[in-house]
């Protein structure tokens, strides 16, 4: 079983390249991870200015919600007292649901917010795992293409919507503004304006305060650009060690190429994918929690 899973592992990883190096064979295109990025552009949405087409990028949100909603019921709805199976996946809810609540939400929030804000930062949790986790699944929502009898058909490959920077700031935009709304709702505007200001000789007032409200704006690059990094880097890394086998056109290289990209899929999957997940939350509820009580 562990040979099967090993090979499985490996023919998702090598299935976008191959699909990308057969592109190369007239000449006019070489293998180059960087096209896995670009979301393209499916169905153009362009109002004045704004760029709202549905792209892969959108694709992969909108299966992520859906799998994001799917899985919370299929989790949390579970009868208490059922069969052993019912019983596993009540199991794992209460899993997700303590490591949410003592982990997250408790270390974070204010008691008075944790009503609140709890469902929001297990949402967020919950959906960023989601959303990273189906970037590492081969999928048929490639720009690139094959044909089969004459039908064109998408060629599977590897893609996180998290290693878009748009996504990821949109996160953190949606924490960001939820931070100084409720630190503004329970403290009052000047009282929690004020709080930005440390307890220091009014002499370097001058120099203190535009640091602190630079800081407030550089929670923004905390979050955004830490998910944005780590997912984007994952992913390059088992394009990159894969594309070398069609780049050098040596088989050769493959007996390290792709024990090599399958270690780091390995440890995206089972470690990247969850700690980053976990970390965006926590800090979300850190902030959240900062405004809501500055003086802790």
């Amino acid at each position: 079983m562990k040979r099967l899973s090993a090979l499985a592992i490996f023919l998702w990883l090598a299935l976008p390249s191959l699909a990308l190096a057969a592109t190369s064979e007239s000449g006019e295109e070489e293998f180059n991870p960087e096209h896995d990025f670009d979301p393209g552009e499916w169905v153009p949405i362009h109002i004045g200015p704004l760029d709202l087409s549905i792209n892969k990028t959108v694709a992969y949100l909108i299966l992520g919600t859906i799998l994001t909603i799917a899985l919370g019921l299929f989790l949390m709805r579970a009868r208490i007292g059922s069969k052993n199976e019912v019983g596993r996946r009540q199991a794992v809810g209460e899993m997700i649901y303590d490591i949410a609540q003592t982990q997250v939400a408790e270390q974070g929030l204010p008691h008075k917010a944790i009503g609140r804000w709890f469902p929001y930062v297990t949402s967020l949790m919950l959906f960023i795992w989601v959303i990273n986790m189906i970037g590492f699944i081969p999928l048929p929502l490639s720009n690139e293409t094959f044909e089969i009898a004459g039908v064109e058909l998408p060629t599977l490959a590897i893609y996180a919507a998290t290693s878009s920077i748009s996504v990821t700031l949109a996160l953190a935009l949606m924490t960001w503004t939820f931070t100084h709304v409720e630190g503004i709702r329970y403290n009052g505007t000047r009282k929690y304006f004020r709080s930005w200001i440390p307890d220091v000789p009014k002499a370097i007032l001058p120099l203190i305060v535009p640091l602190e409200i630079l800081g407030q704006f550089m929670r923004l690059i905390s979050l955004s650009v830490r998910l944005y990094a780590n997912m984007l880097a994952g992913h390059m890394l088992i394009l990159t060690f894969i594309g070398l086998i069609f780049v050098l056109e040596s088989v050769v290289v493959a007996v390290v190429a792709v024990p090599a990209a399958a270690a780091f899929y390995l440890f995206e999957v089972v470690i990247v994918v969850s700690i980053q997940a976990f970390i965006f939350a926590a800090l979300s509820a850190i902030y959240i929690g900062s405004a809501i009580e500055p003086e802790h």
